[in-house]
């Protein structure tokens, strides 16, 4: 959803890409960098090789691999950007990690909140926005697609700068 919002802001649309992805090439802005915007068309879980498949195609490390998740560990709505570091039990990270044969990649990390409860987190993690959730999720989503582009634009430090002090 984070991908769609930069794709509708640059005018882009997604193709088939042989790595089993969607993907979008563009620059942000003029004269900006070039990104490729790829969404697999795998199960979360298993997107390491779509992400590895990319990587190779294009000639990427992982360093300049930016990955949107969500996360358990951080309220719902709130932005977070890091680079490198584990799993934490995300499987798709873990699959990416694995399949990329790394863990150096940027990461701009959506917060979901735990579950309340005694509900499980993969029962969690798979349902609906609740209606609450649906009220903010645009906000979140364009702040998510914000995010991205200050990482592009203004590098690591200067996006935590900005993202972690709101």
């Amino acid at each position: 959803m984070v991908l769609d919002v930069l794709a509708k802001r640059v005018g882009v649309g997604f193709k088939s890409h042989k790595s089993n992805s969607v993907i979008a090439e563009t620059r942000l802005g003029v004269g900006g960098p070039k990104v490729i915007l790829a969404k697999p068309l795998s199960f979360m879980n298993t997107s390491g090789g779509p992400v590895a498949n990319l990587a190779k195609f294009f000639d990427v490390s992982a360093d300049h691999i930016i990955v949107v998740h969500d996360e358990l560990d951080i309220p719902v709505h709130d932005v977070r950007i890091k680079q490198g570091g584990g799993h934490a039990g995300h499987n798709g990270l873990r699959d990416i990690i694995a399949a990329l044969g790394s863990q150096d990649f940027l990461r701009v990390r959506v917060g979901i909140g735990r579950p309340h409860g005694q509900q499980e987190v993969s029962d969690f993690v798979l349902k609906d926005f609740s209606s609450t959730e649906k009220k903010e999720l645009d906000l979140t989503l364009e702040t998510s697609a914000d995010a991205i582009e200050a990482i592009l634009v203004d590098g690591l430090i200067k996006a935590q700068q900005k993202f972690h002090s709101a």
